[in-house]
């Protein structure tokens, strides 16, 4: 990343965060040569909720504009290293995500979410416990009342490298990273003002705040009250096998449980309810992901899980971003609240905005989830979360 003196003070557009959506946001707009633009970010390139994630991209989703933005991310992420002419070569592993239901109530709610995700393209499907099982060797299918399932969908087994991947072809358009913490944003006249911390302005005549979980202090000068909240969510690691026992991810909600085995060994897991202190809990959710696997996954069971990392969400309300413009703030956009799902969402993300800030079409995306829907109309929830 570059200092803040390495860069003009005047831009066309300026992007708070350089998390994979503020950097999916750069890259387009620079590929649309819109001006200049520069990303402001205060840690380090994907070093927040970016930086810690299990790289997890599906398209299985209760909502249609979740699917509609999932389906176009999958398209890209496809051939990322391609477009993005990436160092590091990232690759989507489609290996299939695997949604259990235990209980009649649960597997109505997946047949109705698969339902939509057909009808708009996406190859899901319900399958029986017996096909849960061939499809998931190993898989114990016993008590199930059946699953949904995604071939398409996958994982990147290093995601940072996808945010990496990104930076570099920001960059090598000509939009400089810029180490810079932005305290505050104000409007004055046609341009918008950012105060860093410790002195200093940036002037732009747009702004996009996609600064995840730190956008509602940066937006609460100007009066907005961004309904996002921090949320810890832990992971456990084990340590890498020569063996492969699992290959696609398998999600078992009511059981709180969620494992994947990655490309170099490691078997990744998680209590899905795990909630408060790390150091209390630890024992609390190793018992219930060691539960999970008993009764699910066996194959798993002598896996020692010693790493627990610990990542953040920026939750909203209804558990969908917030995205798109902002009524009376002309030039000031928003891309945060992704409450966890950021990373499968933001190719489509930032070539939407990109498209709208460039003063193309607006996406109706981008008008269904922006920040007016929290000013009284009936929130439509995602309620396939992770």
């Amino acid at each position: 990343m570059q200092n803040i003196d390495e860069i003009p003070r005047n831009v066309d557009v300026a992007v708070i965060g350089a998390g994979i959506t503020g950097l999916s946001v750069a890259w387009h707009l620079a590929r649309r040569h819109t001006g200049s633009v520069a990303v402001l970010e205060r840690t380090g390139i994907g070093a927040e909720a970016s930086g810690v994630q299990p790289g997890g991209v599906r398209q299985q989703w209760s909502t249609p504009v979740s699917c509609d933005l999932a389906k176009e991310s999958v398209a890209f992420y496809l051939d990322a290293a391609d477009r993005l002419d990436a160092t590091a070569r990232p690759r989507l592993d489609q290996c299939g995500y695997l949604f259990v239901a235990d209980t009649a109530e649960t597997l109505a709610t997946l047949e109705a979410n698969v339902a939509l995700q057909q009808g708009l393209g996406i190859p899901s499907r319900v399958v029986t416990p017996d096909e849960a099982a061939s499809l998931v060797p190993g898989l114990l299918a016993e008590g199930m009342a059946g699953a949904s399932w995604c071939a398409e969908d996958g994982y990147f087994d290093k995601p940072q490298g996808v945010v990496e991947a990104f930076a570099e072809a920001v960059v090598r358009a000509g939009v400089p990273i810029v180490h810079a913490d932005v305290a505050a944003i104000e409007r004055r006249g046609s341009s918008w003002t950012l105060a860093l911390q410790g002195g200093g302005r940036v002037e732009a005549g747009a702004v996009v705040v996609a600064a995840g979980y730190g956008s509602p202090a940066i937006v609460s000068g100007l009066g907005l009250d961004l309904p996002i909240h921090k949320e810890a969510r832990y992971l456990f690691f084990g340590v890498p096998i020569e063996e492969r026992l699992l290959e696609p991810l398998v999600v078992a909600s009511e059981r709180r449980f969620a494992a994947k085995q990655l490309a170099d060994g490691r078997v990744l897991a998680s209590d899905l309810g795990a909630d408060g202190d790390p150091e209390s809990g630890r024992r609390h959710w190793r018992a219930n992901v060691a539960r999970g696997i008993r009764s699910l996954l066996p194959q798993l069971e002598f896996i020692s899980f010693d790493l627990l990392v610990e990542g953040f969400y920026d939750v909203t309300p209804d558990h969908q971003p917030i995205l798109g413009t902002v009524d009376g703030h002309d030039g000031l956009w928003l891309a945060a609240g992704f409450s966890g799902h950021g990373f499968m969402m933001a190719p489509a993300v930032g070539r939407r905005l990109a498209d709208a800030i460039a003063g193309g079409a607006v996406d109706p995306s981008l008008r269904e989830l922006s920040i007016g829907r929290f000013g009284g109309r009936t929130l439509q929830h995602e309620l396939q979360i992770v």
